[in-house]
């Protein structure tokens, strides 16, 4: 008999047959394994598998088989388990940051790390379709980019834009590219940001991975080092209030006792809560910013702004300002 052009691969195509269809509650027959090894053009004596999934297992795949009378065998232990599979899925559709084709893409892509049977679990793009996703498709390759001058310890040059009212973009700067030294990724209220050290204002700034454009890297190295060497993103994210800047500042607030999970998923256990009548006072170091005011407003007469004064009255300001807006005589305001 001559032999088939795809006999070589016959232990390829039993890995791929195993991984593709098999689980614990999927398991195939010796009859079923040579049959679909057929589908390939490749054709198999009993003996030869036994051996062919001996070798797999000696190669460290997982091929166990099922208790049964009649045989099965099936991939058991894989390097995702179901339920983590399902995790990463979950993060990709909720990353506000990842365009829904690109979240599609990894989605296919998630699933070919399980069988056929488990894929069919994580097929729930429908939930993809109706989330608010970014409108900049190269923000997956801006990512990429920034990494890459990450490792290199090189500047990079962007161009950086804004979404009018007409839901256009415009350049800011009117198109004068930034110039920044990249050091690290943080992603903050759904969006993905770059913390870079802006050497001609000489302070750390961020930006908008999804509104940079035109990323290049340049033949500079990095500037910054002393002042990121005991930068801590974590630390950073925490006093940043939607990825607003401002003048940082230790401010003392006094809650409610029940904002104590507030204030500890925020800032984290380590901040020290002090008891205070029926609430408590707890100091927090963060960026003054209009977010920052208007998070702590939003608790109404939960939280206090005790000190500095000067947060207290650009809290009373801000407060002010709202409260102008729907001041009237009483008339209703028309568009």
């Amino acid at each position: 008999m001559a032999r088939q052009p795809n006999q070589k691969l016959k232990l390829l195509y039993l890995l791929k047959i195993l991984t593709e269809n098999t689980d614990e509650a999927h398991a195939l027959t010796m009859t079923q394994l040579i049959e679909m090894l057929e589908g390939y053009g490749v054709s198999a004596e009993r003996k030869s598998i036994y051996d062919d999934i001996e070798a797999l297992r000696t190669f460290g795949v997982d091929v166990a088989t099922t208790p049964n009378r009649t045989v099965g065998y099936y991939i058991a232990e894989r390097d995702f388990s179901l339920p983590e599979l399902k995790l990463l899925v979950d993060a990709v559709q909720s990353s506000k940051f990842i365009t829904t084709k690109k979240s599609l893409e990894l989605i296919a892509k998630i699933e070919n790390l399980a069988s056929r049977h488990e894929a069919s679990q994580l097929q729930r793009q429908v939930f993809v379709q109706n989330r608010i996703k970014t409108m900049n498709e190269s923000i997956y390759y801006n990512v990429d980019f920034i990494h890459s001058a990450i490792s290199q310890n090189v500047r990079i040059a962007f161009l950086y834009f804004m979404w009018d009212v007409h839901g256009e973009r415009v350049l800011r700067r009117g198109g004068t590219e930034y110039k920044v030294s990249p050091w690290a990724l943080t992603w903050d209220d759904e969006n993905y940001y770059l913390v870079a050290y802006d050497e001609a204002d000489e302070k750390i700034k961020h930006y908008r991975v999804d509104k940079m454009m035109r990323i290049r890297l340049l033949g500079e190295a990095r500037t910054g080092q002393d002042v990121f060497a005991k930068f801590d993103t974590a630390v950073y994210s925490k006093k940043i209030f939607g990825m607003y800047g401002g003048e940082e500042k230790l401010v003392k607030l006094r809650c409610a006792r029940s904002l104590a999970g507030v204030i500890i998923d925020r800032f984290g256990k380590d901040s020290m809560l002090v008891e205070d009548g029926d609430g408590f006072t707890v100091t927090v170091r963060v960026f003054e910013s209009p977010t920052f005011l208007s998070w702590v407003m939003g608790f109404g007469r939960d939280m206090q702004v005790l000190s500095p004064a000067s947060t207290r009255e650009a809290l009373a300001k801000q407060a002010r300002d709202v409260l102008s807006l729907y001041e009237s005589d009483g008339s209703e305001v028309t568009s």
